[in-house]
């Protein structure tokens, strides 16, 4: 299979309430919209892409309708300390606050309005004895 693109695709239950979500917070910008779905890219040098979908439409197979469960989007950036004051001065729900981590993140997750974790993460360095625990 030769792929030209790749992105994740959300079903929820309003397009438009997490389409402002991730232009307002998260910078992407929308490439194409509807009232049951929105196409949407990263205002950055990488082209990151992610939709959003009406999660009853049926286009959808019946069985698989229903709200995105259990995702979560990992983001990395420069700084995550920064990004967590900016989100939560927002007023975004952080479920997890900033913290390092032994195997080398500092990260935080916050949710989307429904439910939908982002992980934000710079990377920092590992603990020395992990890493010579956990290395080939």
């Amino acid at each position: 299979m030769r792929t030209s693109s790749f992105y994740p695709l959300l079903q929820v239950s309003d397009v438009e309430r997490t389409a402002q979500f991730y232009e307002t917070n998260l910078g992407f910008v929308r490439t194409f919209a509807t009232d049951w779905y929105v196409q949407m890219r990263a205002a950055s040098e990488h082209p990151f892409e992610i939709a959003i979908i009406g999660q009853d439409h049926d286009s959808i197979p019946l069985a698989a309708q229903g709200p995105s469960r259990n995702v979560i989007l990992s983001f990395y950036v420069d700084d995550a300390a920064a990004e967590e004051r900016r989100l939560v001065a927002a007023g975004v729900d952080v479920v997890q606050a900033l913290r390092d981590e032994i195997f080398g993140q500092r990260h935080f997750i916050a949710a989307d309005p429904n439910g939908i974790l982002i992980d934000v993460i710079t990377p920092i360095e590992p603990d020395p004895a992990w890493l010579a625990a956990n290395s080939p």
